[in-house]
């Protein structure tokens, strides 16, 4: 498998928008008419099947973590440039997928699926501060967008700075792709989990 191969490969894995493949087999509608319109796990949430919406947490993060592995797989001799590049390929065929002309999810659970992939620790960092900062302030795309962030900074901190310089990019991602929720929570409108009108 050459670089180019494997790059291919992780785009297209991530491009399978698995929140609309599972909510319309099990009879939840059309996910982009829903809620936000989003693919990703938290609009899912919105269609009153939480099976589903862990489903599609696990899935998404997957993604990202099979794309690391594939990479470290076939191209060992790479190794941690391969296994970053795999899943920055996996997020950014998540985030615009081919299939759905681009307009795809916001890359969080694909990013901690990677991260956990590429060093267990910079990814239980992420899991941790994304999870507290939800309970604590309900607020899904508050949650996501911190321990996006907290990526890198755990990754320079632990000693990969490979990692770091490939995080910080996908967290400028995750980042864009909430620009819209940035602009709520600013205008103090941005809804909280468990609301009907939730749109992170």
């Amino acid at each position: 498998m050459t670089i180019f191969l494997l790059i291919a490969a992780s785009y297209l894995l991530g491009s399978i928008p698995f929140g609309i493949l599972l909510t319309r087999a099990f009879g939840a509608g059309d996910l982009r008419q829903i809620g936000s319109g989003n693919i990703g796990a938290t609009n899912v949430l919105r269609t009153g099947r939480k099976s589903l919406a862990a489903a599609t947490l696990v899935l998404d993060g997957a993604k990202g973590a099979v794309a690391v592995l594939l990479a470290r797989h076939f191209l060992p001799e790479l190794g941690d440039q391969g296994a970053m590049i795999a899943g920055a390929a996996a997020m950014i065929g998540h985030c615009y997928p081919v299939w759905l002309k681009f307009r795809g999810g916001k890359g969080v659970a694909t990013m901690l699926g990677l991260s956990l992939a590429l060093a267990w620790p910079i990814g239980a960092i992420f899991a941790f501060l994304w999870i507290d900062v939800v309970a604590l302030m309900r607020i899904s795309s508050l949650g996501g967008m911190v321990g996006a962030v907290s990526a890198p900074i755990a990754a320079l901190a632990l000693g990969y700075p490979v990692y770091a310089i490939g995080l910080a990019g996908l967290a400028i991602v995750v980042l864009w792709r909430h620009r819209e929720n940035i602009a709520r929570l600013r205008a103090g409108t941005e809804p909280r989990v468990g609301r009907k009108k939730d749109a992170a």
